[in-house]
């Protein structure tokens, strides 16, 4: 916040990984943090439903409206910024779904509903159905989207959002950390807890190579890996933020310098590997 940046977004099932929790605990401790700061207007705040929480998921429109209250309660505030859901329930038909959001917006509970994790699909059919039947549309639409993560979002999700409207928050912006630059060879993969999975899943000789033109411009430009590859995402016409996490201020700092870090169309091509 005293850097200038004001969006949260978390959900209820956060962090039910975490031995010995059992969900709700990141809306507990922020909901803490505002209420002791008095600085609830001043946080854009986004939860989610949908996944495996305390024994319920789904997007069955009495569990959302049951949902809601509990983070509500949690987030120690009467309304959140954006409410979304956080995975496609096949179970339930969207017009369920979008006339429990329906309600939620009525009384004041959220401004505006989002999505992610939807099929191709199935995001077509939300927005499909609320247009036909006069019902809330998804504003918001959260993606798996980075620079080397591409294939999936520019398929087919980066036209539809642009084309509706939809406003893309990508999750896993740094890919798990990788295009921090931190993982360079097999044995980074000890550096953290899911660094086994980065490797596997990034360190080959596309990603290697992206690194490396990472490398170029961070230098030509005397910024961090972080920093361009938040910029890459801030650069793409239909991305509207891209979260970020970090787990020590050095790195929040060095995500911070995206937002002044200009690429031009040469650079980004570059990137595009």
């Amino acid at each position: 916040m005293e850097l200038g940046l004001n969006a949260i977004d978390t959900a209820d099932m956060y962090s039910t990984w975490v031995e010995g929790n059992s969900g709700g605990d990141s809306e507990t401790i922020i909901g803490k943090w505002m209420k002791e700061r008095n600085n609830r207007d001043k946080v854009l705040l986004t939860t989610k439903v949908g996944m495996e929480f305390r024994g319920n998921k789904g997007l069955k429109k009495d569990y959302i409206l049951s949902a809601i209250d509990g983070s509500l309660d949690r987030l120690k505030t009467d309304y959140v910024d954006v409410y979304m859901s956080h995975q496609e329930d096949l179970e339930t038909p969207i017009e369920e779904t979008l006339t429990a959001y329906q309600e939620i917006l009525a009384t004041g509970k959220a401004k505006i509903i989002g999505a992610s994790n939807y099929s191709l699909t199935g995001l077509e059919n939300a927005l499909e159905v609320a247009s036909q039947k006069s019902l809330p549309k998804y504003q918001v639409y959260q993606p798996q989207y980075n620079m080397y993560v591409r294939a999936g979002f520019e398929a087919g999700f980066a036209k539809i959002c642009l084309d509706n409207n939809v406003d893309v928050v990508t999750y896993y912006s740094l890919a798990s950390g990788f295009l921090s630059g931190k993982y360079r060879t097999k044995e980074d993969a000890s550096k953290s807890q899911r660094g086994s999975m980065v490797v596997d899943s990034y360190l080959n000789e596309r990603g290697v190579a992206l690194l490396a033109a990472m490398d170029e411009i961070a230098k030509t430009k005397q910024t961090s890996l972080s920093s361009v590859a938040i910029a890459w995402l801030m650069h793409q016409d239909s991305v509207y933020a891209p979260i970020v996490s970090a787990t020590k201020e050095s790195q929040l700092k060095e995500i911070i310098q995206a937002k002044k870090l200009n690429l031009s169309a040469d650079e980004l091509q570059g990137l595009t590997l």
